[in-house]
């Protein structure tokens, strides 16, 4: 697999590896074809984030021990569809990203100056 690159042009970053996140659930935000959803954006989620994502129906709260997923809260890291984010950023209730675990396929999406203004710094 190659190295995978984030918006800024750097190596891909992990997102969360606990909740472990990303369409493959390996901690980081790639993609492949498959990915119809483009799950590209690392996100610090909100609770207006969350909110907003299941009144699209997309309920990210709820856990599904089935498919292993604990359920997402406020302040937890997780790879979002870029479609959603920038759909949230327009209805006024985006939550902040780590670019630089933010998959360059977000930008198909997402506008860079988006993402940068709502850019929370890697730590």
């Amino acid at each position: 697999m190659h190295d995978s690159i984030n918006v800024l042009g750097g190596e891909l970053e992990t997102c969360s590896l606990a909740p472990k996140t990303g369409w493959f659930r390996d901690g980081c935000c790639n993609t492949d074809a498959r990915d119809r959803g483009s799950h590209t954006v690392c996100c610090i989620l909100t609770q207006e984030f969350l909110e907003f994502a299941r009144s699209r129906g997309n309920d990210l709260i709820t856990p599904a021990p089935e498919h292993g997923f604990p359920g997402l809260k406020p302040g937890d890291r997780w790879c979002v569809c870029a479609q959603t984010w920038q759909d949230a950023v327009e209805a006024g209730v985006a939550c902040p990203v780590v670019l630089e675990a933010t998959h360059e396929e977000a930008l198909v999406a997402c506008d860079i100056e988006l993402l940068e203004a709502h850019a929370e710094s890697a730590e």
